[in-house]
């Protein structure tokens, strides 16, 4: 979008409002104060505290049609091509080196016809330079990312220095024993481990991504939903790394053929996390996977999930029934177990019975019988609810319907007496109906115990330290289905990046529901076998908000971007 521009036409207030540097009712303000006070545009822009001078630097360099690169290209900018630029250097002129071909590098800088700073860049790095503008705060938001993430690849350097690891043999075959135990031992090992945790626990992360690449290993953290690439420490730490996390979480530490599973509990001095261990083997090596259980961060109160006042009346008005089933639906991630034990959170008393049946348990709650899946042992979702039926229970919680024998006994349960919450994975609330129906219960069951099904997504939320108003592009207006007039009177919020943020403009996450009331008009549909589209039309009548329309009051209300509806969300 920025290196369209046409310089002889461009106007630069135009510029700042296409480019979200400025809100267009600031632009027509300061235009009519400019001609109170006889300067230039810019100028007063400054002057009213509407703009600095690095935001106007950008937008002339722009005007006079200079080529220039994104904040997403620059944080997604490969290590060790940023490298190649000193970070001294780098944070003193406001260059990055984002991209490489053949003798060429491409960097960004805040003024590319600067010839002193170009040439200095091309003899210290002895390429030929591609200098394209970037906004200064861009700049340096990836140079705090970038060379943070150097840093620690200098500590994992610093760790491992001197340490010989031993190879890995061919095809993945079982290695000697004594050998790996030998590699596990090594204190340089257990540090960079114990690094990678602890560091992706003050980074808030859900998930570490530990994967093989060719040359290297990568260490990427899951943070409010999206990966982020972290470290890179050499390819022959890789067996090291996996054998230690294998040892933590007591699995075979020779088998590198096969899928392993485990877990393990980092004890901290405030608080217990719970780790949960995936190892699979891939062409390059074993890809672990850790999900992170931090106790201390599940805010069982639904007042803080995200919920509109009057969604949340609904939502409780149901879930405060004495029998019947409540379904929550949605992707692996979307915050369904943390909305079910709020749930039961909000409900249980000394008078209630409540008992769960789950796959992993990932909060304990106080008052409540919480039962583990173990298939090892034949303790599936049926056994163990065929044996909660003899533990007189007022409301049990099902933690997914799989399958045809637990959607069954589910049904049973709410249609004897008791309240019933479970999830089920599908992409909204009138399919997760028609989802049951597939499985295999009959249409009357389903629409006789049913009392609503409630869709829902995460969305990042905007960083209050970093929080400013945007314009949205004309592409992402196309994307929401609107117009800049549908914008007229309402502000729309992006995060500039921060450290505070990381860089990425967002902190937190919150969600976003679609609920389906099971009122007479839908139960009848169900009854009749009507497809998701015919139940979604009659549900849109009778009030129902879809995930889109909820994201886009989020939207409006400041607490998300563009980018978060677009991503999460569908157009209807």
């Amino acid at each position: 979008m920025s290196d369209t521009y046409n310089p002889e036409f461009s106007m630069i207030g135009t510029i700042l409002v296409q480019e979200g540097l400025l809100v267009e009712d600031r632009l027509n303000e300061a235009l009519n104060e400019q001609k109170t006070r006889g300067k230039r545009l810019g100028e007063t822009l400054i002057e009213m505290e509407y703009l600095d001078k690095a935001d106007l630097d950008y937008a002339l360099g722009l005007q006079m049609g200079m080529k220039s690169v994104d904040l997403d290209t620059l944080l997604d900018a490969r290590p060790e091509i940023v490298r190649v630029i000193p970070e001294p250097f780098a944070k003193e002129n406001s260059v990055l080196a984002f991209a490489r071909s053949d003798n060429v590098l491409s960097v960004a800088l805040t003024d590319p016809d600067d010839i002193v700073v170009v040439d200095n860049i091309r003899k210290l790095t002895e390429f030929n330079i591609n200098p394209l503008l970037a906004h200064k705060k861009h700049i340096q938001m990836a140079i705090d990312k970038h060379y943070e993430a150097v840093r620690k690849s200098g500590e994992v350097e610093e760790l491992l220095g001197g340490l010989e690891f031993i190879s890995e043999t061919e095809e993945g075959d079982e290695t000697d024993l004594a050998n790996l135990q030998k590699e596990v031992d090594n204190a340089p090992i257990v540090k960079l481990v114990n690094l990678i945790l602890s560091e992706a626990i003050k980074s808030r992360a859900t998930d570490i991504h530990i994967e093989q690449a060719e040359h290297n290993m990568v260490v990427r953290y899951r943070i409010d939903g999206v990966l982020q690439e972290v470290m890179t420490p050499p390819k022959s730490s890789g067996s090291g790394i996996v054998s230690r996390i294998k040892v933590l979480s007591k699995l075979n530490l020779a088998e590198r053929r096969l899928p392993q599973d485990g877990r393990f509990t980092l004890k901290l001095p405030d608080r217990e996390v719970d780790v949960r261990v995936s190892v699979l083997p891939t062409v390059l090596g074993e890809k672990v996977v850790l999900r992170l259980l931090d106790k201390t961060s599940f805010n069982l109160n639904l007042t803080n999930l995200g919920f509109d006042p009057e969604k949340l009346s609904i939502f409780r008005r149901w879930i405060m029934r004495p029998y019947g089933m409540v379904i929550l639906s949605g992707p692996t991630g979307s915050g369904k177990s943390t909305t079910l034990y709020s749930s039961l959170n909000e409900i249980k008393s000394v008078e209630t019975n409540i008992v769960t049946v789950e796959d992993p348990v990932e909060y304990q709650l106080d008052g409540i019988h919480q039962v583990q899946v173990n298939t090892k042992i034949d303790l599936t979702f049926g056994s163990a609810l065929r044996s909660i039926l003899r533990q007189d229970p007022d409301i049990v919680l099902i933690g997914e319907i799989r399958d045809l024998e637990t959607a069954d006994i589910a049904v049973k349960f709410s249609l004897t007496g008791h309240l019933v919450f479970s999830s089920l994975h599908a992409n909204d609330a009138p399919s997760t109906v028609t989802r049951l129906l597939d499985i295999g219960i009959p249409p009357y069951l389903v629409a006789s115990s049913l009392n609503l099904v409630m869709a829902q997504r995460l969305v990042r939320t905007i960083c209050k330290q970093c929080k400013e108003p945007y314009t949205p592009s004309p592409e992402e207006l196309i994307g929401l289905e609107m117009t800049e007039k549908d914008l007229e009177g309402k502000t729309v919020f992006m995060g500039r990046g921060c450290p505070h943020c990381r860089g990425t403009g967002y902190y937190g996450r919150t969600a976003v529901f679609e609920i389906l009331e099971m009122l007479s008009p839908i139960r009848k549909l169900v009854f009749d076998s009507a497809n998701p589209e015919i139940v979604r039309e009659e549900a849109l009548k009778l009030g129902m908000e879809t995930l889109r329309q909820d994201a886009l009051r989020k939207l409006f209300e400041g607490k998300t971007t563009v980018k978060e509806v677009l991503r999460v969300t569908i157009a209807e």
